[in-house]
């Protein structure tokens, strides 16, 4: 166990002590106001914690603050981990970006792509090409989600028990089993669809290398980097830190939901977004990103391969805005790319907020989030724990740290 904490003053860092008080206090009245329970906020510039904000609760009920050891469900923030693992088995010759999926998982031999219709009346037709390990890293795969309500293909999820992208009862292998009998809902390589990739990936994962994928990440990734409060599950030591989980009201309030089940080793374990985590722990992750895939003298991953995770990877250098599926097609995701499990800014001109080009990072669906601005050396997290129905937090945090640099 491990509290990050504050390693030198703003200012030694080239931030603005006068704007980051801007940003607490943003941030704040969300919590005053009854829309977020706590947060943690935290910048580092070149590896060194320059700026660190607790505040509020992490369980309203119960009167527990949140602290710099609080410990997060981080949900999709799981997925660039994902990436690592997978990485990491690539470098080793284990398996190839480009290989076929079907080498792995025979389920997804021959799939079959959506060409009209719905219900039982949705057609299909031969896929041109099988899916590969990049489509899914990339989320181009075909591969979709069943809360969407957007396509035939995603009503076809929530009929065979996908609504939350695992049957009720289901371990990974026979909730991937699942995926691979659902058509495509395009051709791979062709959409970029946010998905359940990273659950297919996860599995890939445990047949790669033989290992279940909680043992396989503590073994080579999380274990390695010193990211002792970061799991599937937590064990009873741990539980009083956990932060409690809520949900937005129809009237923009808070109430407590139930989150995955991290009380225990979970049956599922997804690679889409099933770790818990620290601010502690998630620093010294991004910090090995940041380095290039090296931190305190270990090298987890080459530098060729964080390169190759954190810069565009979309066919001929397009944005999500204009490769997306249509539920994709909004103004957050213009000026951005894709890599592997992470956005990338392309085009600063076009972002929603102030962005460096080549930012990367993710999002978690409690509204946590993290990016590395690899031009200023900066990383920032923030962690609360709030599925949003309205809530928009992202632009202006991201505005306002913008306004903080200043050198």
């Amino acid at each position: 166990m491990a509290g990050l904490g504050q390693e030198v003053e703003p200012g030694e860092a080239g931030l603005d002590a006068a704007a980051l008080d801007r940003l607490d206090r943003y941030l704040a009245e969300h919590v005053d106001a009854g829309r977020l329970p706590g947060f943690l906020l935290a910048l580092a510039r070149g590896g060194h914690v320059a700026h660190l904000t607790t505040y509020g609760r992490r369980d309203v009920a119960g009167e527990l603050p949140v602290e710099s050891d609080t410990l997060w469900r981080i949900y999709s923030m799981t997925k660039p981990v994902t990436a690592v693992a997978v990485l990491l088995l690539a470098e080793e010759g284990r398996l190839g970006l480009d290989d076929p999926l079907e080498r792995y998982l025979p389920a997804f031999a021959e799939p079959r792509v959506y060409d009209g219709g719905s219900g039982d009346g949705l057609t299909t037709r031969p896929a041109a090409g099988p899916i590969r390990i990049r489509h899914l890293l990339t989320h181009t795969a075909g591969l979709t989600f069943g809360f969407y309500h957007q396509h035939p293909v995603d009503a076809l999820y929530r009929d065979s028990g996908l609504e939350y992208s695992v049957p009720p009862g289901a371990d990974l292998a026979e909730t991937v089993e699942v995926y691979a009998r659902m058509p495509l809902q395009f051709e791979p390589g062709t959409q970029w669809n946010y998905s359940v990739a990273s659950n297919v990936l996860g599995r890939v994962i445990e047949v790669v290398s033989g290992r279940p994928l909680d043992a396989f990440f503590a073994e080579r990734i999380l274990g390695p980097l010193g990211m002792s409060d970061t799991a599937f599950h937590l064990d009873p030591g741990q539980e009083p830190r956990l932060a409690e989980l809520y949900r937005e009201t129809d009237e923009g309030g808070i109430a407590p939901v139930p989150g995955l089940p991290v009380r225990g080793r979970p049956r599922f374990l997804s690679g889409s977004g099933g770790l818990v985590s620290s601010a502690y722990d998630f620093h010294r992750f991004m910090e090995m990103l940041r380095r290039g895939g090296e931190l305190d003298g270990l090298r987890l991953l080459s530098a060729d391969s964080v390169a190759l995770m954190t810069r565009n990877r979309l066919p001929g250098g397009a944005v999500l805005r204009a490769f997306g599926a249509p539920v994709h097609q909004e103004p957050g995701n213009d000026g951005l790319g894709f890599g592997f499990n992470v956005s990338v800014v392309v085009d600063p001109s076009r972002t929603l907020a102030p962005s460096s080009l080549g930012t990367y990072g993710w999002t978690g669906a409690a509204t946590t989030a993290f990016w590395v601005d690899r031009a200023h050396e900066l990383t920032v997290q923030f962690m609360t724990q709030v599925r949003p129905r309205t809530l928009k937090v992202f632009p202006q945090l991201r505005r306002l740290v913008s306004e903080a640099m200043v050198g």
